[in-house]
């Protein structure tokens, strides 16, 4: 299923067409917390599910997030067979979501971009509705390519052909019923992980978002993510450093400093800017 802009302005012939976010430690700073309880969950799950020694643990878990983009990527390259639901609810579960706050100033700023925006996260569908909800971006955002969107349940044909039956709405889900479940959950215990950074995940979230890299700009603050995006032809921005790193076009110390450090987004854009925003009072889609 390819997302399209439905009911928001299409920007023909503008510099840019889309713009791709990653999520957490992006539209949020790393302060917040939120990241290293996050890395806390995903050690207790490794030693209180997959029975791993616990002066491994550590080392493991940020060798594993370094060399495959997420340390349950890592985890099911090694061959530890766990439930994906099962762990992004221990490890989200528990996050201290009450340090992220409404974002208005973010906000603004978003609804007043002409392009289509489109949140590209390797987190799970639970945890990405969450966090916007928090930061009050729930509708500023056309749609949400998740780690179930790139590592669906079922196999890819059937799982295209249920979202086409029954799209799926932030806070509204339509779930398969118990016995799919069970056998897709039991499929997907032993299934490799695709996530940001391979280029493979980034070709998919194209297709899927079905924009054209060359007017698609992408934000992130990882390097391996900025280096993975530039190489699926992406314009890309590094968010949390004032400095360039390899492969980003530009660099914002805050995602609030969008507008001094890219003014080209809004060229064009004013006399729209008003259909936009209210087009923008609709639930964010999850390609999930």
């Amino acid at each position: 299923m390819k997302m399209d802009a439905v009911g928001r302005r299409r920007t023909t012939g503008a510099k840019y067409e889309c713009l791709l976010f990653d999520m957490d430690d992006t539209l949020y700073p790393l302060s917040t917390g939120v990241n290293l309880a996050c890395r806390k969950n995903i050690e207790e799950f490794m030693l209180q599910y997959l029975n791993i020694e616990e002066s491994e643990v550590p080392r493991m878990c940020l060798e594993l997030y370094k060399e495959y983009g997420t340390t349950m990527a890592g985890l099911k390259a090694l061959g530890y067979e766990f439930d994906n639901d099962e762990f992004h609810a221990y490890v989200h579960g528990r996050l201290p979501y009450e340090t992220l706050r409404p974002d208005p100033v973010l906000r603004n700023l978003l609804l007043s971009m002409p392009q289509r925006k489109i949140i590209f996260t390797n987190a799970d569908k639970a945890h990405a509705r969450q966090v916007l909800k928090r930061l009050g971006l729930e509708d500023c955002f056309e749609g949400i390519i998740c780690f179930e969107t790139l590592n669906p349940p079922l196999e890819p044909a059937e799982f295209m052909d249920a979202l086409d039956d029954n799209q799926v709405l932030a806070g509204g889900d339509q779930e398969p019923n118990t016995a799919d479940r069970t056998d897709a959950s039991c499929a997907s215990s032993k299934s490799p992980v695709l996530c940001k950074p391979s280029l493979e995940a980034f070709e998919a979230a194209i297709r899927i978002a079905n924009v054209d890299p060359k007017k698609t700009i992408f934000f992130d603050d990882s390097a391996r993510n900025i280096a993975s995006g530039k190489a699926a032809g992406l314009h890309t921005v590094i968010v949390g450093s004032s400095v360039l790193v390899p492969d980003a076009d530009y660099a914002l110390r805050s995602i609030h400093n969008i507008k001094e450090a890219i003014p080209e987004i809004w060229d064009g854009g004013e006399e729209q800017m008003e259909q936009v925003i209210q087009s923008a009072a609709v639930e964010t889609v999850v390609l999930a």
